[in-house]
């Protein structure tokens, strides 16, 4: 490890070993804390001792590193491919994601969140069958880490991806009503272009979404940022409920509705009107990839959006 051991680490991904217990059935990889040894914490948000971001300020080769798993030194978002290339892309990772990667976990444990992994989405770490393992959509690909060993395989069909995993596709549907048809033999249309596009989305919703997780107050009750399959966007619920102010914070590929990607704010209770609250297909408010393409600053831009919303939702 570049650090030396120096510092104890905090990341996006999901880490093994597998969490067994109630009621995640998985680690939380920017857990609030100390350190057991007392090494300083190093964290991609800002409840560590030390932010990624600020580590790696005087080093290109750790930037570059941290800039590649959306820990710090952003980059900017890449432009969005074309809807004929991008949108079939995306119903592919949807596909995956509810009748691959969900079936995987829920076998395992019953679970059917889903976490941003380095490159694209993933399962947590499970145990199955005496084994770690670990499922992922990276690229094009469909990557199933098992006790040790990495099996890659292009994402021809879903069918070839279940085989690959190990599982009978299609989404457990005592939990949820797929939103993509299950059709295993169908060719899946995985652009390389947008597959990168939709790895980068998620890691920077991550980034986001996980500080203002970590600026949250216990009382909020924040839950873990998580992507549900059959939604098919990266969220977190933050606010007291009983209070009135409570809502979910997300960032979403685009959808039926919402063509592009955006994040998101939606109410669970009745608000004060307010021009914040300008999305027309639910209760919320919404900034698109256009809107943050436009600022110098995305992340930056993001966090404001995000901020805003939880400020109104709070109330005077």
């Amino acid at each position: 490890m570049r650090l030396d051991d120096a510092y104890e680490v905090r990341v996006l991904e999901p880490s093994p070993p597998p969490v067994t217990e109630d009621p995640w059935f998985a680690d939380d990889p920017v857990a609030r804390g100390t350190s057991p040894d007392g090494k300083p914490i190093v964290s991609p948000v800002t409840t560590g001792d030390v932010t990624w971001d600020e580590l790696c300020r005087d080093d290109a080769e750790l930037a570059a590193w941290c800039a590649d798993r959306w820990l710090g030194a952003w980059r900017p978002l890449p432009p969005l491919p074309p809807r004929v290339a991008f949108e079939p892309t995306r119903d592919a990772w949807h596909a995956l994601a509810e009748h691959v990667l969900a079936r995987a976990r829920y076998d395992a444990n019953g679970k059917i969140g889903l976490r941003f992994t380095r490159g694209g989405v993933g399962t947590p770490w499970f145990r199955r069958r005496g084994a770690d393992a670990q499922v992922r959509i990276e690229g094009t690909q469909v990557s199933v880490h098992r006790d040790g060993e990495t099996r890659s395989a292009p994402a021809m069909t879903v069918a070839t991806a279940a085989g690959l995993v190990g599982v009978e596709p299609g989404a457990p549907s005592d939990v949820y009503t797929p939103s993509t048809p299950l059709e295993p033999d169908a060719r899946l249309l995985l652009d390389p272009e947008s597959s990168d596009f939709l790895g980068a989305w998620f890691g920077f919703a991550a980034s986001v979404l996980e500080q203002m997780r970590a600026e949250s107050e216990p009382v909020e009750q924040p839950s873990r940022v998580q992507l549900w399959p059959e939604h098919f966007d990266l969220s977190l619920d933050l606010g007291e409920e009983q209070a009135g102010h409570r809502g979910t914070f997300g960032a979403s590929p685009g959808d039926g509705k919402d063509p592009v990607p955006y994040l998101y704010v939606t109410h669970w209770a009745d608000v004060v009107a307010d021009e914040y609250w300008d999305e027309v297909h639910f209760p919320g408010a919404s900034l698109t990839v256009a809107q943050l393409a436009a600022s110098p600053d995305q992340r930056g831009a993001a966090l404001t959006f995000l901020r805003r919303g939880r400020e109104l939702l709070r109330g005077p």
